[in-house]
């Protein structure tokens, strides 16, 4: 990469072969635009909607359920075998429509570049379109424009550039022309330099394109973008194993038990449809919908705490999120300028906590005076940021408004600030016989010209102890991370018709200096103790200044007395292994580049961490992408951002992380439940055939009866426990490890166990109707398995007591109960229970069908009980 910011414009212009003056031959451009191509931003070629939808079937899980409606439609059950299809395709039309809202990052990238430029081509001032510019193409700006290009400045005329959507930075920066000695220095700090998609804030001036299109810092954020691949969620991961697991077991399963039967010189074609059956029922076909169901439950219930997820899978991944990185401007400040300190008649005044007396007032009213800057009729404030809270401060703090004032002492003259002297001043009219020149600028330069300053109303004389007092102030508000702002006077008689810098800033009375920051938001500092709270390392990744960052870092908590805080040029010295070595140390990372922020992303997940990405700007854009989960801003946010992440939060406020944060853990927690009680109840089906099968007993159930338990158990209740409520100490609790298998904490051993209790409880009650016949026996058999199963839905709600939690906290839990327990009744009460090969029972019957389906339910209860006492 060629150093433009430390070549000389000679130099330059003789490498790219232009001129200043005259710019480009329109010959040059075409032969530039026919090389080199237009300025506009490489579009990522798209998928096909129908290509997208094929892949959807790639999953292994998908294909096990599409095997098991085809073994359905062979058993005659076409009504599962249309459920199961049908679940299937809902689930491949969803993720089609998520993926193919996923990849728009680089349309909204365009629409940051400006349809017109001003350049000078053939030596004459023309408008051109923005893609039609090359490299050595000379272009004109001024406040208001979106640069074009990339560019190094000729010309900078009191020039301000709002770098945010870029670096971070939330201060616009005061652009030069002059070469920078420095060979190797970060982005936001290359001043005479300008780049595609930022914002002229104030002044003018005059550049030569030194890179366009994807070669611009703004392309090659579009190259990470397009260039990132799309990580896969910890639940997608876990269910890819779970399905595998699932489907090989089935397999296995149902062949031990043909070839059981089969040894057992069974009827062949019997057995075959007894393992297809199991096979199927092994399967709890309805998962996937459940999972997307249960999600899209959560999804609705952050939309009404302010957060918007774009991907379903996205609720779970933030619940098991272990690493927040945040940007600061806008996230974890309010990306606002105000005024908190300032010093004045020997006083250091705290702007939101000590009493405003009438040195202060004078202070702001002349600091407002000398400002270009205005609050307009909505409250938004108009001009330079720092400007704008000196006038919010006067506001504020006096009661008094800008207008207002200058009606008073209306401007009459002025100074234009530019960035060799480092201030401005301004001439109002005092009263008819005089006038006011008020400036205001930089501490140290400010300092220099003053001869007198203002002490208790008395013009003292200002000597070097003052000074050096004031200096020393002034450094220690600098450490502070304070934006500092100096403010002078003098009384003039006349107003000479040359104004000129050199005469009339000289001689000043000091009046004080103002202390302003981009303060932190006020929840977020508690948000960033609930994240330690909850095993959460908040990380701070930002285009300020070091000591900025580190100040707001540690104001909220982020940045403590054992962690580092680095920059970008920190980072270029080391490697990746070593940054993934130091990466836990680090909390702070400050003057970072779009690759930086890569980089951190990646250290971090390659020590094992679910790495969440909060962000607002462009530059934020490839780091939410490659991030496990992206968070983008929905107010401050650009297109950009949002198009890149998973999650965007409408109210801009960190606090909501955690709230989703909240909501992620409980959705997972839910869904591990819904995976609990599918599985333990179709073990406990696996083992009634089973042990039947190896025992030589007949049949205890009929295919039909498997498929429907399934239907009934696998529907409601299982949904049902997607309305759980959260644990009480669920923020209390570590964030789940990267690779911790979905049956981690003893849940397979609680699967086994409990589904051998049910299958157990089956063949009790098949027992025991046997001494009638088979009819009765199945009877008992397929009431106790579906009852045993509903009650089992009540256990999995939590691994504390039923009762502790309370049986009707989860209202959509009893309502299944009722409908599956009801419709259960009825198929065995009514004429249709001839067409499942059953029949009507006697109370005597029931009493042990009740008794069997909750013996379960009580053991649970009593282990559960021991165990607490443990």
């Amino acid at each position: 990469m060629k150093k433009y910011w430390n070549m000389p414009i000679e130099e330059i212009k003789k490498e790219l072969e232009t001129d200043d003056v005259y710019g480009l031959t329109q010959e040059q451009v075409n032969e530039r635009l026919l090389k080199h191509g237009k300025n506009i931003l490489r579009e990522k070629e798209r998928k096909s909607i129908f290509s997208l939808f094929i892949e959807q079937f790639k999953d292994y899980m998908v294909l096990i359920l599409i095997v098991a409606s085809i073994i359905s439609f062979f058993l005659g059950e076409t009504t599962d075998a249309s459920i199961i299809l049908a679940i299937v395709i809902l689930n491949a039309l969803l993720g089609t429509v998520q993926e193919n809202k996923a990849e728009k990052s680089l349309e909204a990238l365009k629409k940051l570049s400006q349809p017109l430029a001003k350049v000078i081509r053939d030596g004459k001032v023309m408008e051109v379109e923005a893609s039609s510019l090359v490299v050595g193409d000379v272009v004109l700006i001024e406040a208001g424009n979106i640069i074009p290009a990339d560019g190094r400045l000729v010309e900078a005329k009191n020039l301000k550039v709002d770098e945010s959507i870029l670096t971070g930075e939330s201060v616009p920066v005061e652009k030069v022309d002059t070469v920078i000695e420095k060979e190797d220095i970060p982005l936001g700090d290359r001043f005479n330099l300008v780049y595609m998609g930022t914002t002229v804030t104030y002044g003018r001036g005059k550049f030569i394109v030194t890179a366009t299109g994807m070669d611009t810092e703004m392309g090659k954020v579009a190259s990470l973008i397009e260039n990132e691949r799309d990580v896969k969620t910890p639940l997608q991961l876990k269910l890819e194993e779970l399905g595998k697991y699932l489907g090989t077991a089935a397999l296995l399963i149902s062949g031990i038990m043909f070839g059981v039967g089969v040894l057992q010189k069974r009827p062949i074609f019997d057995m075959f449809m007894t393992a297809v059956s199991l096979a199927v029922a092994a399967i709890p076909e309805g998962l996937p919908a459940i999972i997307t169901i249960t999600l899209a439950l959560g999804v609705q219930k952050m939309s009404k705490k302010n957060a918007i997820i774009r991907k379903l899978p996205a609720v779970e991944t933030l619940g098991s999120t272990s690493v927040i990185c945040s940007d600061k401007t806008g996230t974890l400040t309010q990306n606002k300028m105000t005024v908190v300190k300032f010093y004045v008649n020997d006083r250091k005044v705290n702007a939101q906590k000590d009493e405003v007396k009438q040195e202060d007032y004078f202070l702001l009213k002349n600091a407002a005076l000398c400002t270009d800057a205005f609050i307009d009729e909505e409250g938004k404030g108009i001009g330079d940021p720092t400007e704008v809270a000196i006038i919010a401060a006067l506001n504020d703090l006096v009661g008094l408004k800008k207008a207002d004032i200058e009606k008073e002492f209306p401007r009459v003259a002025e100074i234009p600030f530019d960035s060799d002297r480092k201030m401005m001043s301004t001439i109002h009219m005092v009263d008819k016989e005089g006038f006011r020149l008020i400036t205001k600028g930089a501490p140290d330069n400010i300092i220099k010209r003053c001869k007198y300053i203002l002490k208790e109303n008395k013009i003292l004389p200002f000597d070097e102890i003052e000074k050096n007092k004031l200096s020393s102030i002034n450094e220690e508000m600098g450490r502070e991370a304070l934006r500092v702002i100096a403010v002078a006077y003098k009384d003039i008689k006349e107003i000479p018709e040359n104004l000129s810098s050199d005469e009339m800033e000289k001689d000043l009375i000091f009046i004080g200096l103002i202390g302003m920051i981009d303060p932190p938001r006020r929840e977020a500092k508690h948000s960033v103790e609930i994240c330690k709270k909850a095993g959460i390392k908040p990380v701070m990744i930002t285009g300020d200044h070091k000591i900025t960052a580190s100040a707001i870092a540690r104001e909220l908590g982020i940045l403590e007395d054992n962690d580092e805080a680095v920059t970008g040029e920190d980072l270029d010295r080391i490697s990746d292994d070593e940054l993934a070595e130091r990466i836990k140390r680090i909390s702070v990372f400050a003057r970072v580049s779009p690759e930086h922020k890569m980089r951190i992303v990646k250290a971090w997940q390659k020590r094992g961490a679910v790495v969440a990405m909060t962000g607002d700007g462009v530059n934020d854009a490839p780091a939410l992408k490659q991030a496990d989960i992206g968070v983008a801003m929905g107010i401050t946010g650009t297109d950009v951002a949002k198009e890149a992440a998973d999650m965007v939060l409408t109210d801009d406020n960190f606090a909501t992380i955690v709230a989703a944060v909240e909501e992620g853990r409980t959705i997972f927690a839910n869904i591990k439940k819904a995976i609990h009680y599918l599985l333990s109840c179709n073990f406990g089906e696996i083992v009634t055939l089973f042990i039947a099968t190896i025992l030589g007993m007949p049949m205890p159930l009929k295919p039909v009866h498997i498929l429907w338990v399934n239907l009934i158990t696998d529907s409601l209740p299982a949904l049902a426990l997607g309305f759980e409520p959260p644990e009480r100490d669920i923020m209390e609790k570590k964030p789940r490890p990267k690779g911790e298998s979905i049956f981690a904490g003893g849940l397979a051993y609680r699967i086994l166990f409990e589904g051998m209790l049910i299958g157990l409880v089956t063949l009790i009650a098949f027992v025991i109707g046997l001494k009638q016949n088979i009819e009765t026996a199945r009877t008992m058999a397929f009431a106790v398995l579906t009852l045993s199963q509903l009650a089992q839905a009540l256990n999995v709600r939590s691994d504390k007591s039923i009762f502790k939690i309370g049986l009707f906290t989860n209202k959509y839990m009893i309502f299944a109960l009722i409908v599956a327990i009801l419709l259960q009744v009825i198929l065995i009460v009514t004429p249709l229970n001839a067409v499942f090969g059953l029949k009507n029972i006697n109370v005597y019957d029931w009493d042990i069908i009740i008794a069997m389906a909750i013996l379960p339910l009580l053991v649970m209860e009593v282990v559960k009980f021991f165990k607490k006492a443990n």
